[in-house]
């Protein structure tokens, strides 16, 4: 495996040019992989492999969305899709796909069917680091393994049609069988990963959680509705300030960071907006460090697990959830958004 040196830190990552798909197959011949829950990345990761030659099976509360909609996938009751508890007593690796909250939830009927030499997988190091709160303590006669995709299950099943491939982390917490790493970089082939960088189960959710707090999610979005109603109140129209706030950033500017970066794309824009992100960057890094480094208190105390869990257990969570999202979705921005998408090229005629 390769190791690459970051900044004076070495780093092991695994490519598919190390570790192809044949040797995964070969590694994972024996192995019946249970995918529990069929909501995020569920589907995608079962996908994959299903179409990667490994055999799968899925987890489901029978008659549930997530049952309706594995069956919509090709999942048949009885041979490929059975309840939670069948599907860990018929694999040999486990896939805990579930919400993090209903990992809490379901883990002592998970727990009792693993058997000796199972592989427990992972997505998200959740369960396993904040167990204080989770309950969730694997028994020592499996391995506890992690694969964490960095985009959502959409984008590992888009990533993996189009052959490109998502960029994953993975770890080992426990290796019963001695052998747990060489499944796990099978099991990270298998689902479509283009690269595998290693992590440990506390590294990745404390980098995820605050990602997706902060710059992937939280951040971005409040950033974006600041900007936007500084130039409504100057009497912007909402046509321009979206686009100038966010139409330009995600048809444009990213697409060029995504290709190489944030200094080749700083070197194709005019001189003028160069010289003045240069200088504003240092003052938007300065008032946010505060808050990121708040935001990061807030996960390694466990306080942000603390208020996952409480808020995903209410019994009127979906309905709130709902009220949240549906606020954001009617606001004027993100309506003039939905215009100024339908005004794209892609979209004429529709």
């Amino acid at each position: 495996m390769a190791k690459m040196t970051f900044s004076g830190v070495e780093e092991e990552v695994v490519t598919r040019g190390e570790f192809p798909l044949e040797k995964a197959r070969q590694v994972l011949k024996d192995e019946t992989v249970a995918v529990l829950g069929y909501g995020v990345q569920g589907p995608a990761q079962a996908l994959n492999m299903r179409d990667n030659g490994i055999r799968v099976i899925v987890g489901a509360t029978p008659d549930g969305r997530s049952w309706k909609k594995a069956i919509k996938d090709g999942w048949v009751p009885g041979e490929t899709l059975f309840s939670l508890e069948e599907a860990t007593e018929r694999g040999t690796t486990i896939q805990y796909l579930i919400s993090d909250a209903g990992q809490k939830l379901m883990w002592p009927n998970i727990k009792g069917c693993l058997k000796k030499g199972d592989a427990l997988y992972f997505s998200h190091g959740f369960a396993i680091v904040y167990s204080d709160q989770t309950g969730v303590i694997p028994p020592d006669y499996v391995d506890v393994v992690l694969v964490a995709p960095k985009g959502s299950g959409t984008s590992v099943r888009a990533n993996f049609l189009d052959g490109s491939g998502i960029n994953s982390s993975f770890a080992v917490e426990q290796d019963y069988t001695g052998r747990a790493k060489e499944r796990t970089l099978a099991l990270g082939i298998a689902i479509g990963s283009g690269y595998l960088f290693s992590t440990t189960f506390k590294h990745e959710v404390y980098s995820d959680l605050t990602g997706e707090r902060g710059v992937l999610m939280g951040a971005l979005a409040g950033i974006i509705e600041a900007q936007y109603q500084v130039l409504r109140q100057h009497g912007h129209s909402p046509s321009e300030a979206f686009n100038e706030t966010v139409e330009e950033l995600t048809q444009s500017l990213i697409r060029l960071v995504a290709q190489n970066g944030m200094d080749w794309m700083y070197a194709n824009c005019s001189t003028t907006a160069q010289r003045g992100a240069l200088d504003w960057r240092h003052q938007f890094r300065e008032s946010t460090l505060p808050v990121f480094e708040k935001l990061y208190q807030s996960v390694a105390s466990g306080e942000e697990t603390r208020v996952v869990i409480e808020a995903n257990s209410a019994p009127d969570y979906k309905e709130k959830l709902d009220a949240e999202l549906k606020d954001m979705r009617e606001s004027e921005l993100w309506q003039a958004g939905a215009k100024v998408r339908s005004l794209r090229p892609e979209n004429w005629g529709k």
